[in-house]
């Protein structure tokens, strides 16, 4: 049937087809949204890991690589020549002071020292035979028998034969030193090192190289050098007392021996900006060995009631360092510290935090501040 124009039915047809898409569009929409109204996004919540401030005292240390020193060292060199004739020690062995090491052959000296000996007293009996000639012409010239020239001459005689004794003395003293001179004796108590020469060899005196090297390690020096910056306070608090260092060994904390600051040097290293310092140990179980390094911790003084957190809850931003504090919402903010120096995993703060609160360790990385959080491990002593 065909409408005519201008009939109702045209008009609500053509009002069916202007609206049609509009209605096509928000089915489509009502069916996306499943029909439901939209619900407000939660906050998430960050899961981390939390520790308590804790205020306590705390060490003033100062840590450096050291480097274990000898006391004493001593090489051993002959003081006469000869054949090498005993060695009365082993390679490594310890030794004590006056323990005999070395014998060269003595029977040159011992026939040098009879050859003193002999002159000596022959020289003595003609010095004795002088001076009595000598006496008995005091009387004749008192009467006029002699001349005073020859008296004087006689007594000129015997005073000569006086000296040449006295050098026949001193030589025989040299001889006996000489013959002492091949038993060589150690000067101190210690370790030996590597034999040089072997029994048997011919020695030269005051040779360029050492028969042997002693090194005294009970006790035992530990070098190591600081700063420059740190002098002024170190000096401050070695002139009021003993500063403890203690030497690790091998990085195991319980493997330490413990010494006491005994030298600082009297200059400072123009090169590298620091002070040479050196530490001595008893080392009664020698454990420090010469040419070891070690790990040295310097305690000056202790800090009382001192600040202390976890050093993995220091974070550095571009305004400096801070932490995440949890507050009692669980939510987070940002407080500016000042680390003030670390000791293993703690560090000592200064401003921003006070005992009791709690500071974010693991899982900063997705924080900001005001942030929501559920902390997984609360640790309240802070290790």
């Amino acid at each position: 049937m065909a409408v005519k124009r201008g009939s109702p039915f045209g008009r609500t047809e053509a009002i069916y087809a202007f609206l049609k898409p509009f209605v096509f569009i928000t089915a489509l929409l009502t069916a996306c949204s499943g029909g439901k109204p939209e619900q407000p996004v939660k906050e998430p919540v960050v899961p981390v890991a939390a520790a308590a401030v804790i205020q306590k005292a705390v060490p003033v240390q100062m840590d450096a690589i050291g480097n274990v020193e000898a006391y004493s060292t001593v090489g051993i060199k002959a003081q006469v020549g000869g054949e090498l004739t005993h060695v009365y020690f082993k390679e490594g062995q310890d030794v004590r002071k006056g323990d005999i090491l070395f014998k060269i052959d003595t029977r040159p000296y011992e026939a040098a020292l009879r050859q003193a000996e002999a002159n000596l007293a022959k020289d003595t009996v003609q010095m004795e035979n002088a001076r009595e000639v000598a006496r008995r012409y005091v009387e004749l010239v008192k009467k006029g028998y002699i001349a005073q020239e020859q008296y004087d001459q006689i007594r000129t005689n015997a005073a000569a034969l006086e000296a040449t004794v006295n050098a026949d003395k001193a030589l025989v003293e040299n001889a006996r030193l000489q013959l002492k001179y091949c038993s060589i004796y150690s000067p101190i108590t210690g370790r030996t090192g590597g034999l040089i020469v072997n029994q048997g060899n011919l020695i030269k005196a005051n040779a360029d190289n050492p028969m042997v090297v002693i090194n005294q390690v009970q006790p035992i020096y530990v070098s190591f050098s600081v700063p420059e910056k740190y002098l002024s306070e170190i000096k401050k608090y070695k002139s009021a007392g003993k500063i403890k260092v203690e030497a690790v060994i091998a990085k195991d904390e319980n493997d330490t021996a413990e010494g006491a600051l005994t030298f600082i040097d009297n200059v400072v290293d123009s090169a590298t900006g620091t002070i040479k310092l050196k530490a001595t140990f008893a080392n009664k179980e020698k454990r420090l060995w010469p040419g070891q390094f070690v790990s040295t911790i310097m305690t000056l003084t202790t800090q009382p009631d001192a600040i202390v957190v976890p050093s993995q809850a220091v974070q550095t931003g571009q305004n400096g360092q801070y932490v995440f504090v949890v507050k009692n919402d669980l939510t987070v903010e940002s407080r500016p510290v000042v680390v003030v120096r670390t000791l293993g995993d703690e560090a000592v703060v200064e401003g921003g935090l006070q005992a009791g609160d709690k500071v974010v360790t693991d899982g900063q990385l997705r924080l900001v501040p005001g942030a929501r959080v559920e902390i997984k491990s609360d640790n309240q002593d802070g290790k």
